[in-house]
């Protein structure tokens, strides 16, 4: 039999040395959070878990084990079945549960002895939480940032799309988190990923970056959307040069009706996002941006909005939270089109070039 347990913060460093990364978790554990690239085998599923917890409590440890074992084997079964069976030898598995207790324990023995060198992670997922959060104050602190800041609508998620295409090191927030930061900012139908979850993504991220490079970032609050971002990273974030992008009014308020463009499709939805507004801006002004709305005149609708919400709030935030806001380069695309985005994006790395590579 192969089977080697490693500490945590081993694994932190060793994960692409495995061939596969399998979570022994039930499916909600596994949906909350789990490694970059895991599958989800589990050993007992959501409503097993719930049954043999259940049976713990009121008949008695022993029946719940031998019902739990008797659940464990025929799942344990059925994965070697359907995922292992053209799997070679030396196939390495990295196998974890909760706490790296009977979930992985049971799976990794029937592996280990059929002969796969497997690894499990002592202490399971919680351990290796706890060194991804550690993990995450090593890695911030030698990153060079550049801020893309710049009014809502100024282009910025498309600005760090086109630097990404030219090779550039991006970090962006919005994307990892599955929100545009702001009240207006959930989307449809895709929640947003677990305060765990989105602490791992920023994990996996951040550590593929070359610190001997800058990398871009939008000038994100302390959260997108529920979720908060790591505090060293908005630190550091917050003390970095800025670079300041600006568009036209009509631009922007074309280029917000461009890429929020579900609310332009669905008027109830954007009428209720406004509402949220009310404690800020009174009844009676948001009731007549719904009116707007309802009649069609929603361009005039995001005018307003940047005019008396978004700009004056986010201008008090940028002079408030980054320290080299007012020392910003002021850059500008031709218009808001990917095209203008890529040019601009072109022009700001030989801009940076004589600073640093990109």
């Amino acid at each position: 039999m192969s089977l080697t347990p490693i500490p945590a913060a081993d694994v932190i460093h060793r994960l692409s040395e495995f061939d596969a990364i399998i979570d022994a978790r039930s499916e909600d554990e596994f949906a909350e959070d789990h490694l970059p690239a895991a599958v989800n085998w589990p050993t007992l599923n959501d409503e097993q878990r719930r049954d043999v917890g259940t049976q713990y409590k009121q008949v008695n440890p022993f029946e719940a084990r031998k019902r739990g074992a008797v659940m464990a084997a025929r799942n344990i079964a059925a994965h070697i079945e359907r995922e292992l069976m053209d799997k070679p030898k030396d196939w390495k598995p990295l196998i974890y549960c909760w706490r790296g207790g009977q979930r992985s324990g049971s799976l990794s023995l029937v592996l280990g002895q059929i002969g796969f060198r497997v690894t499990l992670i002592e202490g399971g997922y919680k351990a290796f939480r706890a060194a991804l959060v550690q993990d995450i104050d090593r890695l911030v602190p030698p990153l060079r940032f550049q801020v893309v800041c710049g009014p809502t609508g100024s282009g910025k998620t498309r600005l760090l799309q086109a630097l990404a295409r030219q090779g550039a090191q991006v970090l962006d927030l919005e994307d990892l988190a599955n929100h545009r930061s702001s009240v207006l900012g959930g989307i449809p139908g895709l929640p947003q990923p677990s305060q765990k979850h989105f602490d791992t993504r920023v994990w996996d991220t951040l550590r593929r970056f070359d610190p001997a490079r800058p990398v871009y970032v939008e000038s994100e609050s302390k959260k997108v959307g529920n979720v908060a971002i790591p505090t060293r990273l908005v630190e550091l974030m917050r003390q970095s040069p800025c670079l300041n992008l600006q568009l036209p009014d009509t631009e922007r308020v074309a280029l917000l009706m461009e890429d929020y463009d579900y609310l332009v499709r669905d008027v109830d939805y954007f009428c209720g996002r406004l509402a949220v507004l009310t404690a800020l801006k009174g009844r009676a002004v948001i009731e007549g941006w719904q009116t707007q709305a309802r009649a069609g005149e929603l361009a005039q609708v995001v005018q307003d909005l940047l005019t008396h919400h978004y700009d004056p709030s986010y201008l008090q935030s940028m002079q408030r939270n980054f320290v080299q806001f007012k020392d910003a380069k002021i850059i500008a695309p031709k218009d808001r089109s990917m095209g203008a985005m890529t040019e601009l994006a072109c022009q700001v790395l030989g801009i940076l070039s004589g600073n640093a590579s990109t």
